[in-house]
This record gives structure tokens, sequence and C-alpha cells, in this order.
């Protein structure tokens, strides 16, 4: 299949952590990931039912090798000098919004621009939108999983 891009805008809440798991349980609950319901020990045409919760989602041998090309796949975020790893979502530093689109205060017209910062499979970006009156706004989260 390969991989797919995924985007999603949240309100503004402190805690970037907080934001990206409850974003992950929105997208779950609203069914919108990636499911292969056919397995090769069903009988034909007998479909395998979605999983009840995240965790059991995970222990689905599919979803491990081939993800939900979602958020799903990002699995937490990264910590101030922390190097980011698989399944994970690095926010963007002021020293990457000042190089890449030169202000520190990023709103929903430099989205475009960030795009490129997220150029790695299975892993994730963040970044604070700002308002017009430079008031954090809402969290933008973007990136590339699934095989």
């Amino acid at each position: 299949m390969g991989a797919s891009g995924w985007d999603y805008y949240v309100p503004y809440q402190e805690d970037l952590e907080v934001a990206l798991q409850n974003l992950r349980h929105k997208v779950f609950h609203a069914e919108d990931y990636y499911w292969d319901p056919w397995d090769d020990d069903l009988p034909d045409g007998v479909a395998k039912p979605r999983p009840a919760t995240i965790e059991e989602l995970w222990e689905d041998e599919t979803v491990q090798e081939e993800g939900t090309h979602s958020i799903l796949d990002m699995h937490r975020v990264v910590r101030p000098h922390e190097e980011p790893d698989y399944f994970t979502v690095q926010p963007v530093s002021t020293t990457e919004a000042l190089r890449t689109v030169g202000t520190e205060r990023l709103t929903r017209a430099h989205v475009d621009d960030l795009q490129p910062l997220a150029n790695r499979r299975w892993f994730g970006r963040c970044a604070l939108l700002h308002n017009a009156a430079g008031e954090p706004q809402e969290i933008y989260f973007w990136g590339f999983s699934g095989d």
C-alpha cells in the first residue's frame, strides 16, 4: 500500500502529550484509520471485527506490520532534548520555525511551509499555531506512516 500522509488540527492545550492522546482516542473511536478486516485464519467472507481498544488494535499482527496510516501510529510526544524515534511526534522547535518561516509564532498560514519538516516515515511532527492576536489557538499534528 505504501505510506500515507495524515494531518489533524486540535484545539490548543498546554500539554502536547494529553493533546496527542485525546486525538488518538478520537480517531480510534471514529474508526478513522486503516483496518484490514481479512484474516487468513478466518473462513472466506468472514471479516474480523474492529478492536475494542487501542491496545487491542496494536495486538493485531497486520497493524504491527502495516500500521493504521493515521495518528494512531504515533504513541507519544518526544520531550525537549530527546531524540525522536519511531512512533513519536516531535514538536517544531523555535529554531526550526525561525529557519523555515521566519517567525516563532506559527499560524495556519505557515502550515504548507512546515510540511517538509515531517520528512521520515513512522515519525510525526506537531506545531503550536497562534491566532491573529498571537495567542495559542490550536495544535497541528502531521506525518507519514504505514506500509
